[in-house]
This record gives structure tokens, sequence and C-alpha cells, in this order.
């Protein structure tokens, strides 16, 4: 026989999980069966447990979804309410260490990677609802979590204590090195012979620079006669200027691994790839000093959180 409560929450809340937003007069339509009083209750709890954002308009007292699939975390909160919120009260295959296991890592959402690592909850606060809670606020922009202090996460959860935060940081920051090394180990290209192969391959070889740099970098990447890599270099740190960018200090690495061409490569910390003047007034200077020393430049390719673009290509 099924649970009362549940029945009660499944009535309100499965009817509107079906829309993106909805204000207390429209939710009061959808529901009109229910006790008003309850509706209020549980709207108030899903605005405490951060599955709904409140806010106010004109037409009246609003309310908007915080989670991606309201359906689905819809039917999780409310197996949380009549089960319990704390792992052990949870049935075993709804355990998060016990879906990883069964599942693989990859089954499991943002918020059950969360409370893996924050591990044990605090007084009134298990380590699932701080999981959740800390999904929830990083939900359009997971990158910004691994600059959040302790502070700002333990704002958003008191589970989030000092172990569980240096938990949370340091699997943030081994995923990022297994990332970059993964994207050094990938297969090499044969040949850069096209803007296209060029892009690919700097997009991965640079992706650390692409997502986690703070400064500009410029880089090279050496190729032999076939244009098939050789090694990269580092040239400089710092806002690129054409009269910093010595061909000096670019050439001299080309010219000690014996190549036959370069890539020339920076990233943009802002995220924008879109090249700037300097950006060319830097290519167009090493091209010209290549071309004296029998050093051909292939192309200057710009990393960016939003995509890599080539100088050449871009004009």
């Amino acid at each position: 026989m099924e649970d009362p409560r549940r029945q009660r929450l499944t009535n309100v809340l499965q009817p509107l999980a079906r829309y993106e937003r909805f204000t207390r007069d429209e939710a009061a339509e959808l529901v009109a069966d229910a006790d008003p009083g309850f509706v209020t209750r549980t709207l108030n709890e899903m605005v405490r447990d951060q599955m709904l954002e409140q806010y106010q308009l004109a037409s009246g007292e609003s309310y908007r979804w915080t989670v991606r699939d309201p359906d689905k975390e819809v039917q999780l909160w409310i197996d949380r309410q009549i089960c319990g919120d704390q792992v052990k009260q949870m049935p075993v295959n709804e355990r998060p260490r016990e879906r990883l296991l069964n599942e693989g890592v990859a089954a499991l959402s943002n918020a059950e990677l969360l409370a893996i690592l924050i591990r044990v909850g605090v007084r009134n606060e298990s380590a699932t609802t701080g999981g959740r809670k800390v999904a929830n606020r990083f939900a359009e922009d997971l990158m910004a979590l691994r600059t959040s202090s302790h502070e700002d996460l333990r704002q958003i959860s008191p589970a989030v204590t000092k172990p569980s935060y240096c938990q949370i940081m340091a699997g943030i920051e081994l995923g990022r090195r297994v990332a970059a090394e993964e994207a050094n180990r990938e297969p090499e290209i044969d040949r850069i012979t096209s803007t296209t192969e060029a892009i690919a391959f700097c997009s991965r070889r640079f992706a650390h620079l692409a997502g986690d740099a703070v400064q500009e970098e410029f880089h090279i990447v050496t190729l032999d006669t076939k244009h098939q890599p050789l090694r990269t270099h580092r040239i400089t740190v710092g806002t690129l200027d054409a009269s910093l960018v010595h061909p000096r200090e670019v050439f001299r690495p080309a010219i000690r691994d014996a190549a036959a061409a370069v890539l020339l490569v920076h990233n943009h910390p802002s995220g924008d790839p879109t090249p700037s003047r300097e950006d060319h007034a830097v290519t167009d200077r090493l091209t010209e000093a290549g071309k004296l020393i029998g050093i051909t430049v292939l192309d200057h390719i710009v990393v960016a959180r939003r995509a890599s673009v080539s100088l050449r290509e871009s004009g």
C-alpha cells in the first residue's frame, strides 16, 4: 500500500514539475484539490532545499526550478522525505557510493559526486543535502566551483566542513591533472597540414591554458619537414605584445629542435578567442622573421574556453 504522504507530495509536485516556472496562483490552480496550507509548506521546503527559486513579479509571487530535470529530481526529493535524507536510511541501490560501484562514476549526478566528496554530514544537514545544494548553486557555472573558498561553500551548506572542502578541492585538482595528462597522451596527429588539424591539435594539447590559466601564455609547437609535431615550448607569460615577443626567443628552441616549421599558440583567459590587433602584429612579425631563417610559421592559434581560432583563417 502506498504511503499517504508520498501520494500527497506526488499530487502536488508532479503537475508543477511540467512547468519551468509558475506563480503561486498558477500552482494553486494546478493542484486545486490539495490543501492550500500543505501546498505552501511543500513549496517552502523546496525553496529551502534549493530545488525551487522564489522571486517576485508584478503578477505575484513566482517560482522557477533550479534543477535540470524537475521530474526526476522531484521523485528523488520525495523519496528523501519518506525514507529520510541520511545515506544509511536510503535504499542501498540509491546510495551514491553503491551506485558508483554498480553503475560506474559517469552515471552519478554532480550532486551525488559532491556527496561522496563531502562524505559525512553534520547535525541537521546530510552529505546528500550538502552535495545537492552545492551542485544546484553551481549548476550554470561548474568551473566556478574550483575557485570557491571554504567560506563560500560553507555558506551554501554547513556540511562542507574543512575536511570536506579539502576533499572537494583535491578531487577537482586531481581530475584536472588527469585530464591534462590524457590530452597530452592522445595519439599524435601524423601531420598538421590544415587549419582544422592545427586547431584540433592545439585545443587538445593546450586545453589547460584554455580552462585554467589566469594569464596569457605564448607557446610554440615545433614541427619537422613532414609537419609532424616535435615538441612544445613556453616562450612568455603575460600580455601578448609584439615588442616583448622577440623572434630570438621564439626561434631559438625551434632551431635547437631542427624544426622546419612552427605553430604559434597563446590563450585568452577571458574565454573570448577573438584575435586582437596585437595578436595579428605578433603573427606578422614572427612570420617575416621565420622567412629570413628558413622556418615557416604555419599558423597562430588562440585557445580559449569558448573555442579555438586560427589567425590565418580569421584574416
